[in-house]
């Protein structure tokens, strides 16, 4: 988990309460602020997701590619050894 989510977890939270806390008051604006605040928080949250979701595929990539590139070297090897002795 990033940042990002850790912020739009927390911005979440506190929109909900506050939207909750205006409807408790009757205060328009309170509920008003507290739901803008929930919004800004998925919206952080979708982003962070966004990001681990680019690092992972970055990651297996990463993974995925050192076998490809030990195997082709290795190929190269066996084909060198092989022209040697032609």
């Amino acid at each position: 988990m990033n940042k990002e989510r850790v912020k739009g977890a927390l911005d979440e939270a506190t929109g909900a309460a506050k939207r909750e806390a205006g409807e408790w008051a009757g205060d328009g604006t309170l509920q008003l602020e507290g739901m803008v605040q929930q919004v800004k928080g998925k919206l952080e949250n979708a982003w962070g997701k966004a990001e681990d979701v680019v690092h992972e595929a970055n990651e297996e990539a990463e993974i995925q590619h050192e076998p490809r590139i030990e195997v082709e070297m290795e190929c190269a090897a066996i084909e060198d050894h092989h022209g040697e002795h032609k």
